[in-house]
């Protein structure tokens, strides 16, 4: 009897930390470098993996700026290559309200609302996206994305 392999693992191949000021320039230069790495593991600018990777991030950091700052401490943004795609990670200290909602969970704005569409972006971009509290303080929100990396860029 032979055994069958019960699950793949996941490898990771390179991951790029870096932290940022919790400020506006802070979320833009997040998403600038992501897409610089991006770029640099062999996803070009401007393809839509890279398109929609580079709004992940965009996203995910203006949401730490915004609700998740706590006065003096910057946020975290993490890209992990992994044999199956790309996996953003950005992480705020905050803890305690506002939280956000769980995948599936937020609401459509009203059409002339100026915010409140961001984490429904990363819903429809990512293939799979959670919240998970950390220790010390603060909360991930991390996304994924898959990448044919053998196709990536041909």
């Amino acid at each position: 009897m032979t055994a069958q392999p019960t699950q793949q693992e996941l490898v990771t191949v390179s991951v790029f930390t870096q932290r940022f000021s919790s400020t506006p320039r802070g979320a833009r230069l997040a998403r600038h470098l992501a897409v610089q790495q991006l770029h640099a593991w062999g996803v070009p600018y401007g393809t839509g993996v890279s398109d929609a990777l580079a709004l992940i991030v965009g996203e995910l950091a203006a949401n730490a700026v915004m609700y998740g700052r706590v006065p003096g401490r910057d946020f975290e943004s993490a890209l992990t290559r992994l044999a199956v795609g790309v996996r953003v990670e950005v992480t705020d200290t905050r803890t305690g309200p506002p939280y956000p909602p769980e995948p599936g969970g937020a609401g459509a704005p009203r059409p002339l609302d100026e915010c409140g569409r961001g984490l429904l972006l990363v819903e429809a971009l990512a293939d799979r996206w959670e919240v998970m509290d950390r220790e010390p303080p603060g909360k991930t929100v991390r996304a994924e994305v898959g990448v044919d990396w053998d196709c990536e860029g041909h």
